[in-house]
């Protein structure tokens, strides 16, 4: 109540409705991290709405879910955050973020809009509106390769990849610290561009080098899944880690179950048997997955819980506090310091890398195909990494210019690893 007391309340002129934005690639080499979301997104309206929807100061009101395609398009993205900031005027504005968030910073902040990312990396200081409440992209791929070091010792060599993006680049710095403070040696590093279909041109020199682990770091879907086909074509027995698996049961069918049993990711299906015995901040994972793939058939993706977990943490939020306002809501999130996220209990981090603590790290589960299904084999701590690593990961975002202070400086424009530059380079 005396909290309630000094926030704006936002009931005065409500409409009977509560919108919701949702800023995602709908199309394009992104999509399968945008169309699931949304997908899982239907199935939470659906659940609030039949509930009676969402209570505030004793009333409750529908929630609408209004979705945009941004195609990972800059112009695209500001052209589709314009009609749902100005025209539809909803409370909360979920992206995936990376170069589709960009452009629209300077206009999210001077309207104050609450938005979340899936990217720590975008975070700023001057993002204050901007927060990352479940993925934690690209921190979180810590733990697996902490869970390889551990389980794999006798494995030494690695050779990794990555896209030279917004997603890529901040994924290799995290990789790459990730290796050296587990003592695993990399051979070999390839930067690949964007745009880049030739999955034998960056697979093959991998090969190469004589991999025994080869790590796909963040790159799209549709690469991962020829990268590794192409892998199996040429005969690698070694490991394969990826910060996704999406759509991994059509990677068994096209290579084998042995190829790809003990492949390492991040991203579990939600009937794993280790969720029901962990302290899960999620409304009814099983029945969710069930429900999912009842509704959405042969689209379940690393994202398709990951903006549901989001709104069920903002939902929360929004009802303790009685309000809507982006103070409000915000205020209500962190005012006990640790909250829960998607797998139990997480703590506001990210000043010092990116310059504010808006994004909630906690345990991540690390996932293995087992028998062609993905398990998790183990919830590593973020937090406890960061602990006695964070260093490293601040020398390599620094060596990658992805520090918040490098982003926002005329030295970062002038970097050799722009994005839309670069082609394979080993």
């Amino acid at each position: 109540m005396a909290m309630r007391s000094q926030l704006p309340t936002y009931r005065v002129g409500m409409t009977q409705e509560i919108k919701i934005g949702m800023l995602l690639p709908l199309s394009g080499p992104a999509m399968s991290w945008g169309q699931p979301g949304l997908n899982g997104c239907r199935i939470w309206e659906d659940w609030l709405n039949a509930a009676g929807g969402a209570l505030i100061q004793g009333r409750r009101y529908p929630v609408r879910i209004i979705a945009e395609d941004c195609g990972y398009d800059a112009e695209q993205a500001l052209e589709g955050a314009r009609k749902l900031v100005l025209s539809d005027k909803v409370t909360l504005l979920m992206m995936l973020g990376g170069d589709s968030y960009t452009p629209l910073r300077s206009f999210l902040n001077t309207h104050k809009v609450l938005t979340s990312t899936l990217l720590t990396s975008d975070l700023s200081p001057d993002t204050r509106y901007l927060i990352a409440p479940s993925e934690v992209h690209p921190v979180y791929n810590v733990t697996g390769v902490t869970w390889l070091a551990q389980n794999k010792p006798q494995v030494r060599k690695v050779v990794m990849c990555s896209q030279t993006d917004a997603f890529g680049l901040p994924s290799l710095a995290t990789y790459r610290a990730a290796f050296k403070a587990a003592g695993l040696q990399v051979c070999k590093e390839i930067q690949y561009a964007p745009d880049t279909t030739d999955a034998a041109a960056i697979v093959q020199p991998m090969l190469d080098a004589g991999a025994e682990v080869l790590c796909w770091c963040t790159s799209y879907t549709p690469m991962v899944h020829a990268m590794t086909e192409y892998a199996h074509a040429q005969g690698f027995k070694g490991t394969i880690l990826s910060c996704t698996m999406d759509q991994y049961d059509r990677l068994v069918a096209r290579t084998s179950l042995d190829f790809m049993e003990g492949t390492i990711f991040q991203f579990p299906d939600f009937d794993d048997p280790a969720l029901a015995e962990k302290a899960f901040f999620f409304n009814q994972p099983n029945l969710f997955f069930s429900e999912y793939n009842r509704r959405f058939p042969d689209s379940w993706s690393a994202v398709s819980w990951e903006y549901a977990a989001i709104l069920d943490i903002w939902h929360a939020a929004v009802e303790k506090v009685g309000a809507l306002s982006t103070a409000s809501v915000m205020a209500a999130m962190k005012q006990m310091g640790r909250v829960s996220h998607a797998f139990g209990p997480a703590q506001w981090w990210g000043e010092s890398l990116f310059g504010i603590d808006n994004a909630l790290v906690g345990e991540w589960p690390v996932v293995t195909i087992q028998e062609g299904r993905a398990r998790i084999v183990s919830f590593e701590s973020v937090p406890d990494w960061l602990a006695a690593h964070e260093s490293l990961l601040h020398d390599e975002m620094s060596a990658l210019g992805q520090l918040w202070t490098q982003r926002f400086s005329r030295k970062a424009l002038t970097l050799p690893l722009s994005p839309r530059t670069l082609g394979v380079t080993g």
